[in-house]
């Protein structure tokens, strides 16, 4: 390999520059043909995900994907990873990709609203795992609450493999009119390219290309961006000023790579070329060398193409907000991208050639699944007792010690906090409609059926917004894997993708923005391949959900499937510490069928509360309802079994109502099965010859996960 490339990598910039190329040249092509930009690995597979539908605006290929609301409201929303530097640097590494996904949104001229957050890392009791999830929860909510966006829902998995590589995955959502959007395609002939925001500075040089190899023991510091949330709100606020003015052509963010791929990607979009004048660029520190200014990923920073003659409009606005600016280039007719210092070419790279990254294959070779189901061994349980356990283990208790980081309630559009439903649900002001969004996944169910477990992951998240009567409208997802370069590794992407695309087709919504995070590896751990699917859905009267609360005496039904699979369920971690079995099979047709009964329980007033069944199984979900809801129960019709009180199959939800006739006539109709399981009563859960206080229940439940 010569400078980080393959032989066919570099044959191939020889024939694209007919020369060798300059230093500068070669950075760019290094950031530029990274994993991390240029999806070398995954694209021949990313291009089977459907991305079509009559509400796309715009999907892959712009900052973030924009889908029709209701009349000429839009809303975009994307999710991305900042995995490697929240492992060496929790704090920036998290705080700085919230600001990344942030300004992702602000360049589609859309306003954020909401921020929500996944999270993976490793073994709890480990010193390592906690030291990084304080750091990452302290960036997050540093971050977003010094910004105004309220972070509003997320999860958080512990699982060894995460390790060394803890899993930071963002996702942002924004909304505005249509008349606000704008791409990020430079056009126009002699247009000015304007940089604003933040100083230039050494942090982050080389980020893309150092995300996009196996993390070492050695730290590398230089790769970590420093955060600055405060200039952030200037640009959020900048964005929604001069969105107005029709002189503005494109908005694009220095994310990874800085201006060596943000630059090229606008005049690719554009089909058009760009004439940079690295000279212009404020500096933080005059010393600067050429190269260092070119591929510095120093935050906070946007570029906006807008038309000749109409810059001083913008230079009142920045002036305005007090941040720095300055016209770094033009738009030029010939296609190339010009790098220029003072008066000596530093590099000139044909655009269209430049995004000719040669595609990258591997062998794959299926791993040695443990889909062999665990036998439980036959013995009298203290059913108490695995409640207990079960609800303080650390993937199943309360995220209250985390989101109580988090300023939930900025700008006050929650309309369901977090912890108390299975998604948050945001009101648009002075509009009967909503929005509910979700971010979820679950690597140990990729890791045993990457099929299925792709599936479960789309399917999970539309569960969820099913729950609150919203229909899912697009996907945004984060695929996180080890090396693909590992023939076990690679053989994952096939079937992930496959499961991914028969979910969404399913659902009839497209995957309309996304983010590859790989190498994701250390000498001791490879993370499993991971899928984050976020999901916004559409709420036609935000009235139905306000509606949404357990009442006293309310009968509670178990409605879906009554029989599954119980591979990769929490209960055979903790109480047995395996991670196998078979892994349950989603019945499409009447998964999806099953969401639109729930959707249309609630639009008919026929249920009061809803809960998707998922990890930890039914006794879980049910408390979890009854300890935010402050209420006890009493059960029955109950299975005397482990695999049945906290399997984790498919396709079933709580449900909460006092019109049990009307209830089951609709059910019986749409030909749901359904099991009437307990009433809502008293302070405490009672179930077979247990009675558990409802205060016992928080003091397991409520564990305080940030020390």
């Amino acid at each position: 390999m010569k400078y980080g490339f393959t032989k066919e990598e570099w044959n191939k910039i020889l024939s694209i520059l007919k020369r060798e190329p300059t230093e500068l040249e070669i950075g760019i092509f290094k950031l530029n043909w990274s994993e991390h930009c240029s999806y070398k690995t995954s694209k021949i597979f990313l291009r089977e995900l459907p991305k079509t539908s009559e509400r796309l605006i715009f999907g892959f290929g712009e900052n973030a994907g924009v889908l029709k609301l209701k009349e000429d409201w839009v809303v975009a929303f994307k999710v991305e990873s900042h995995n490697h530097p929240s492992a060496i640097e929790p704090f920036n590494g998290a705080a700085t990709g919230v600001g990344g996904i942030v300004r992702d949104i602000l360049a589609t001229g859309l306003r954020p609203i909401a921020l929500l957050d996944s999270l993976r890392f490793g073994d709890y009791n480990s010193s390592k795992t906690k030291k990084l999830l304080n750091g990452v929860v302290r960036g997050i909510s540093a971050y977003g609450n010094s910004i105004g966006i309220p972070t509003v829902a997320g999860e958080v998995y512990f699982e060894e493999c995460y390790e060394d590589n803890p899993l930071v995955n963002v996702m942002c959502v924004g909304i505005g009119k249509i008349s606000d959007i704008r791409t990020s395609k430079a056009q126009g002939i002699g247009n000015k390219i304007i940089m604003f925001g933040n100083l230039t500075g050494r942090d982050g040089i080389g980020g893309a290309a150092f995300a996009s190899e196996v993390l070492e023991d050695e730290e590398d510091l230089s790769a970590i961006q420093i955060a600055d949330p405060f200039t952030e709100k200037l640009l959020i606020e900048i964005i929604s000023e001069i969105v107005n003015f029709k002189e503005l052509i494109a908005i694009q963010d220095l994310g990874a790579g800085g201006l060596s791929t943000a630059i090229p990607e606008m005049a690719k979009k554009g089909g058009v070329g760009i004439k940079l004048y690295l000279h212009k660029v404020p500096l933080r520190d005059k010393n600067l060398k050429p190269i260092e200014i070119l591929l510095s990923e120093s935050q906070e920073r946007m570029v906006i193409c807008v038309e000749k003659g109409s810059e001083n409009k913008f230079f009142e606005v920045f002036e305005k907000w007090n941040v720095h600016y300055a016209v770094i280039g033009e738009v030029i007719e010939e296609k190339k991208f010009l790098v220029l210092y003072k008066d000596e070419v530093l590099a000139d790279i044909p655009i269209d050639e430049m995004f000719d990254v040669p595609i990258r294959v591997y062998k794959p070779k299926k791993p040695d699944l443990n889909i062999k189901n665990f036998e439980i061994p036959k013995k009298n349980y203290n059913f108490k007792e695995v409640l207990l356990t079960l609800l303080s283990s650390p993937n199943l208790c309360s995220r209250f010690s985390i989101y109580e980081q988090y300023d939930y309630m900025v700008n006050i559009n929650t309309v369901i906090e977090p912890g108390f439903g299975d998604c948050a649900v945001l009101r648009i002001k002075d509009e009967n409609f909503g929005i509910a969004v979700k971010i979820d996944g679950n690597g140990r169910y990729i890791y045993l059926d990457p099929y299925n477990g792709a599936k479960i992951a789309v399917y999970e998240c539309s569960r969820n917004l099913s729950t609150v009567s919203a229909i899912p409208l697009g996907i945004t997802d984060n695929i996180n894997f080890p090396n693909p370069e590992i023939e076990e590794n690679y053989y994952y992407f096939e079937p992930i993708i496959r499961g991914l695309k028969d979910s969404a087709n399913k659902l009839n919504i497209p995957f309309i923005s996304g983010n590859v995070s790989l190498y994701n590896e250390s000498k001791r751990y490879r993370i499993y391949p991971t899928i984050t699917i976020g999901m916004v859905g559409y709420i036609e009267n935000i009235n139905d959900v306000l509606k949404l609360k357990v009442k006293e005496n309310d009968s509670i039904y178990l409605i879906g499937k009554m029989e599954g699979d119980i591979g990769g369920s929490e209960f055979l971690k903790v109480l047995f510490n395996y991670v196998g079995g078979k892994v349950d099979v989603i019945d499409d047709d009447f998964e999806v069928k099953l969401q639109k009964v729930v959707i249309d329980l609630i639009k008919k007033d026929l249920i009061s509360f809803a809960k998707d069944v998922s990890e930890g199984g039914i006794l879980i979900a049910i408390c979890e309802v009854l300890i935010n809801q402050n209420k006890g129960a009493k059960l029955y019709n109950l299975r005397n079994s482990l695999e049945w009180l906290f399997g984790e199959w498919q396709s079933r939800y709580i449900v909460f109502t006092s019109k049990n006739e009307e209830f089951e006539k609709f059910l019986k109709e749409k030909e749901i099965p359904f099991l009437e399981i307990g009433k809502v009563f008293g302070n405490s859960l009672e179930f077979f010859d247990y009675k558990i206080d409802l205060e016992d229940l928080k003091k397991a439940y409520f564990i305080n996960l940030i020390n």
